[in-house]
């Protein structure tokens, strides 16, 4: 990994960056509150967590916002120009901490959720800290501030909320974590899930088979038929996951699911797949298929990310830091959301490390000031242009 940017103010320690050792001590609070996304009652925990946070650097207490059972963290500005974006749901279960506790050591942070993405919550406080020490609230009155609670499972309670929140800014800001050398992500696959189901007839497999129609025949050549609608050229891919079929060893099938996960990087795309495999057979005569599912996240396309990439590239210079990368990724965020509804987004702010979802999950320390920075830089650029 290249070393981490180091402009003059990243290794003074001034105004524009972070205090790191306040930044590691909130991280350390955000971390020790285990979330995982389907424990809501551990997630209203921590959005409890980020809202102490927010109103200790902020001055301002948000609002949590529960829906359907889960709790996502707003602070919204009077008359808002950008959404900062982030979860503080993670994909580790209560009683990892034991396992995998947070440390700092040589240079490197761990801890459940660390990279995916409590840093990256972090960043977003004590970047609008530094810029309310410098400008005032006025700052504060053009950013909203959305750290939802289940991003990690779809956003199903929370993709309303997003979409609208964005509806009301000129730019989203999304602080998942960078890629590989602090590469921000500038394009990501729009996803698609399907859930398709074949309903034959059972029948004693031994005494009169012929009576039967096989779901688990049809489900196979429904794997087959599936797999020849991904299109490497454009990017995508089918692919058929999870199968289930049949009762027991001596009865024909009569029912047989298989889901299907969609990638790809166009609307175009994801529509032309939603249409053929609406179009699809059962499979064996006599079944009949039922298509459960659709399309999920819209495509993060490159033209929705070009110009605040190339503003974060041209500050990211005048703030001494190296050239800016981005790069191109098949997983979907909240990202794919604010983008879907025509805002501009530039994702992959967060933090610079790696081991997502794995238990080697970390974060770069030394990438954590710049990174601050920048986002600082980048949200006073937005809302003093008014563009």
């Amino acid at each position: 990994m290249p070393s981490a940017p180091t402009s003059d103010s990243a290794r003074t320690g001034d105004r524009s960056g972070p205090d790191l050792a306040t930044f590691l001590a909130d991280v350390e609070c955000l971390v020790q509150v285990e979330s995982p996304s389907s424990d809501h009652a551990a997630v209203a925990r921590s959005a409890q967590v980020v809202a102490d946070l927010v109103e200790r650097r902020l001055g301002r207490r948000p609002e949590i916002v529960r829906i359907d059972g889960v709790d996502h963290v707003l602070l919204r500005g009077g008359q808002p120009r950008v959404l900062l974006l982030g979860h503080h749901d993670t994909v580790w279960p209560v009683g990892t901490l034991a396992e995998l506790p947070f440390a700092v050591e040589d240079g490197v942070l761990r801890g459940p959720g660390c990279f995916d993405m409590l840093v990256g919550v972090a960043q977003i406080v004590h970047a609008l800290a530094a810029l309310r020490a410098r400008h005032g609230d006025a700052v504060l009155d053009q950013v909203t501030v959305l750290v939802t609670g289940d991003e990690e499972v779809g956003s199903t309670t929370s993709r309303a909320l997003v979409e609208a929140e964005a509806g009301r800014c000129a730019a989203a800001l999304v602080l998942e974590a960078a890629g590989p050398g602090g590469a921000l992500k500038t394009q990501r696959k729009g996803v698609s899930r399907y859930d398709l189901e074949v309903l034959g007839r059972a029948a004693h497999s031994g005494l009169e088979p012929e009576r039967g129609i096989n779901a688990t025949i049809g489900v196979a050549r429904l794997v087959l038929a599936l797999a020849d609608l991904a299109d490497a050229e454009a990017g995508t891919t089918v692919t058929p996951t999870l199968m289930a079929s049949g009762t027991a060893a001596n009865t024909v099938p009569a029912r047989a699911t298989v889901a299907v996960d969609v990638r790809a990087r166009t609307v175009a795309e994801q529509e032309r797949v939603d249409v053929a495999i609406r179009a699809l057979s059962a499979g064996v005569e006599g079944a009949r298929l039922q298509v459960h599912g659709g399309i999920n996240r819209p495509p993060l396309e490159a033209e929705a990310s070009a110009g605040l990439f190339a503003r974060a590239a041209r500050l990211a210079e005048t703030l001494g830091q190296p050239p800016l990368v981005s790069m191109a990724v098949g997983g979907a965020s909240d990202g794919n959301l604010t983008a879907g509804v025509g805002v501009p987004t530039l994702d992959g702010l967060g933090a610079v490390g790696g081991g997502a979802h794995a238990r080697d999950e970390h974060v770069e320390v030394s990438w954590i000031g710049p990174r601050t920075e920048l986002l600082a830089a980048l949200v006073l650029d937005l809302v003093s242009d008014g563009s």
